[in-house]
């Protein structure tokens, strides 16, 4: 209901069989949003066709986890998840540790702040297993084992999410009020029409858009059509 596309809903679940794109128009930019098919549990390993879905998520700018406001927690639960199993890290930034690759010299470790999770034997373990033996490390914050494999890896995708709480007309006031102060969610009715514009707006703000508006000397600016960076 936000774009110029039809979608096709209905009163049960995964009525999205195929991604179907559609255009928001806000603040003189189009927006691209693309609705995908349901992620089920079991999609990292393929189930439902999931790989292809949650690949497409990974050239995302910002994803919209949209759930079920009565099941809200179990459908988070899950989603981040899959989306964590196959290298999507939702609404987390990318740890600051630095690896450099070196031809020889053996395993340099070094730290700016304490560390509680990791030690200079723990990471010397860790390129172990990856068959890294020359390497530079630097710890600048207190980075879990599994971040420090993240950056091993080098193919995690960092991506901002909204969390987008759909059917909040079939569950209480005080539960929507609970719902809506959670980091980064939003509560709506699709059936209502309710907080549509907010969900727009938030959809703005997450992208991180700039309008810019050029002018040629001597004349007015041009405030019809700006650049979107």
């Amino acid at each position: 209901k936000i774009t110029d596309t039809e979608s096709a809903t209905a009163a049960y679940e995964f009525t999205t069989l195929t991604a179907v794109p559609g255009n928001i128009k806000h603040n003189g930019a189009e927006i691209q949003l693309l609705d995908l098919p349901g992620i089920v549990e079991g999609a990292a390993e393929g189930k439902g066709r999931g790989r292809q879905v949650i690949a497409t998520a990974r050239t995302a700018d910002l994803v919209l986890l949209m759930l079920d406001a009565g099941k809200g927690a179990v459908h988070k639960a899950l989603l981040e998840e899959e989306l964590f199993k196959c290298g999507i890290r939702v609404n987390i930034k990318p740890p600051d540790v630095t690896l450099t690759i070196k031809k020889a010299g053996g395993i340099s470790f070094g730290k700016t702040v304490p560390l509680t999770h990791m030690n200079e034997k723990l990471c010397r373990n860790i390129l172990g297993l990856y068959k890294i033996h020359n390497a530079e490390v630097v710890f600048r914050e207190d980075a879990t084992d599994d971040q420090f494999i993240d950056v091993i890896e080098g193919n995690r995708q960092y991506l901002p999410a909204l969390y987008v709480y759909n059917k909040c007309d079939q569950i209480t006031i005080e539960e929507v009020d609970q719902l809506a102060r959670q980091p980064n969610s939003v509560v709506i009715s699709c059936e209502w029409d309710l907080n549509l514009d907010y969900l727009v707006e938030r959809i703005w703000e997450g992208l991180n858009l700039i309008r810019v508006y050029t002018k040629k000397r001597g004349n007015p600016p041009d405030v019809g059509e700006p650049f979107i960076m």
